[in-house]
């Protein structure tokens, strides 16, 4: 399968590279950002001054947000907590601005219990939630004071975009300053290939900036899952073995360092990550999954590809993550329970 969409690649050099070239495209940006930031700023103060009104919810809800663009690991985040919650007993709406129906697809099969909406209208989507049953609104892409409020704002921080510069979009992958911290309630400092030495300097360095708990979370391969029997295996299965790692995400890297880190011998596929999966693809895939011990792909492109897998070739296994707290995970789950006691009270 043909390498596509590297504009993820672009960026990273962009925004991490240290050579002269890139450090004078990025100035040329800066007049850019100046301007991202400007709206941005303008943005949050006509809210904050109570321009416009903002409105109360059906449900208690958890905003979800990163301060910069990429996956900083927002979605895992997101997931963690409305697991959390549903193990609890209590139904979660996860409700997303936008999406595909695949993602809203990989969303239910992640969270089964959960309810799913999305649309521009967050409010009518928690409204349509909580008739269902939801007890809890899990939102994403909310941070910064808006027209909803959420009762618990979570900033989420890849420890990888440490060795970005700190500059606005599109200077910079940085959509929010720092300031924007002080509207969270928690910070989450998520970390796939950086070193927990490396989270931990970073969450040292945030926690100058709220009040809030500043928790680091690890997020790893927890298992493997047969792409159509379901059927769960361990991560150590691939160890030895000639393994196609296929992604369609917009940063495979760290996915493809989850599953380099099992040990196995690893090929890479991508393609572009937006739209539907093509029909070379599913062939390439295919013909892969003969030739190597095992195709492993995301559980975002699985939803793609669970319905064309041709039945005759072995399944390929989806790579199920999850996030392992390394610092104040009690004290965000303390900060999650925090949301219902009013309503346990009421």
């Amino acid at each position: 399968m043909a390498r596509r969409g590297d504009t993820h690649r672009l960026m990273r050099w962009l925004w991490t590279s240290r050579r002269l070239d890139a450090r004078l495209v990025r100035l040329s940006l800066l007049p850019a950002s100046g301007l991202w930031r400007a709206a941005t700023s303008a943005r949050d103060a006509a809210y904050t001054r109570g321009w416009f009104a903002a409105h109360t919810l059906a449900i208690p809800s958890v905003g979800v947000g990163n301060l910069t663009v990429g996956d900083s690991g927002k979605t895992p985040v997101a997931l963690w907590i409305a697991r959390h919650y549903a193990a609890q007993g209590i139904r979660p709406a996860l409700v997303l601005r936008t999406g595909t129906p695949q993602r809203a697809a990989a969303h239910a099969h992640a969270v089964p219990t959960a309810i799913v909406v999305s649309g521009a209208d967050r409010r009518a989507s928690v409204e349509a939630a909580a008739r269902e049953g939801a007890g809890i609104a899990i939102l994403e892409n909310t941070l910064q004071p808006r027209a909803i409020h959420p009762d618990y704002a979570v900033a989420v921080v890849g420890a990888e975009t440490s060795r970005a510069v700190r500059w606005p979009l599109p200077a910079g992958p940085w959509r929010e300053g720092w300031g924007a911290l002080g509207h969270a309630d928690a910070v989450v400092v998520t970390r796939k290939r950086a070193t927990a030495a490396a989270a931990g300097t970073l969450a040292d360095e945030l926690q100058r900036h709220t009040t809030g708990v500043v928790a680091i979370a690890h997020l790893g391969l927890r298992h493997l899952e047969g792409l159509v029997s379901r059927a769960e295996r361990p991560a150590s299965l691939l160890a030895g073995r000639r393994v196609v790692a296929a992604s369609g995400m917009v940063d495979p890297d760290a996915f493809v360092s989850h599953i380099k880190g099992t040990g196995a011998a690893v090929q890479v596929a991508t393609w572009q990550a937006e739209g539907e999966m093509r029909d070379e693809d599913v062939a390439w895939l295919a013909h892969a999954a003969r030739r190597a011990d095992f195709v492993v792909v995301t559980e975002h492109d699985a939803v793609k590809l669970r319905d064309r897998w041709p039945a005759r070739v072995a399944e390929p296994l989806v790579a199920i993550l999850d996030l392992t707290w390394e610092r104040n995970g009690d004290a965000f789950v303390a900060g999650l329970d925090g949301v219902l006691a009013p309503v346990a009270q009421s």
